[in-house]
């Protein structure tokens, strides 16, 4: 249960940059809304709870979060958001996953494909990579001088957790996706502090890319990450660490 992995640098990395934090913002509270429209109630819409924990991690305000829920609540107008998942091919093979919220998907996949072929990717059909991702609960907890591994392996397992990575600032705490409500809550009430929280497309074999590759690449990705209807990325790229956004 020990690895290294840099998904709380990434966080972090994110959370500093004020432009991005605001596109966080925004990507989350739809999010937010989609989730509401099963309940308003956390208590009793674990998507719900999800998401709030979620928006938690990125220090949202508590009033864009009831904003957000109030809306899909019918309180406050608002567009209706439909779920939608692209899979397509990067520079050398890449695999690329794009996950997206949006009130127009006409638009959508025309803005995702145009991204993909001008940085020398393509859309692909549906299932055409996601068989080489794994569905995955991921928990990344704040590694702090009071938190030690022990103590967080024996939380993650005790809550059902099947994996803990331990990383130089973090504690990454993987699950099933059927599992991660519980496991999060769990790690939440035992006071741990998060800097993510969410279930992923993780890449069961990563590749290696670089040269004007790994530029095209990089462009690639900041394009899609950049359009406003797009939530996630995932990919299957082992990028270095100066150059690591996912």
């Amino acid at each position: 249960m020990s690895g290294h992995s840099h998904a709380a640098n990434v966080a972090k990395k994110k959370e500093k940059n004020a432009a991005i934090k605001g596109k966080i913002y925004t990507k989350i509270g739809r999010e937010l809304a989609v989730a509401a429209k099963q309940g308003s109630d956390p208590n009793t819409n674990s998507k719900l709870a999800d998401a709030i924990a979620k928006a938690k991690s990125v220090n949202m305000p508590k009033d864009n979060i009831e904003r957000c829920i109030a809306k899909a609540a019918g309180e406050l107008s608002g567009a209706d958001y439909e779920e939608l998942t692209y899979e397509g091919y990067g520079p050398n093979g890449s695999a690329i996953i794009v996950k997206t919220l949006t009130d127009n998907k006409n638009r959508t996949v025309d803005f995702v494909r145009t991204a993909m072929r001008k940085h020398g990717g393509q859309l692909g059909n549906a299932g055409c990579v996601s068989f080489t991702f794994a569905n995955t609960g991921v928990i990344v907890v704040e590694r702090t001088v009071d938190l030690d591994e022990d103590t967080v392996i024996e939380y993650a397992l005790d809550a059902g957790a099947d994996d803990v990575i331990t990383e130089d600032d973090a504690f990454v705490v993987n699950t099933s996706p059927a599992n991660f409500s519980d496991v999060r809550k769990y790690l939440e009430e035992k006071g741990l502090n998060f800097f993510s929280a969410g279930v992923e497309m993780v890449p069961q074999n990563k590749i290696t890319l670089d040269g004007d590759a790994l530029v095209k690449f990089n462009k690639l990705i900041d394009a899609l990450e950049d359009l406003d209807d797009v939530q996630d990325v995932y990919h299957n790229v082992d990028l270095p660490d100066d150059d690591e956004e996912e």
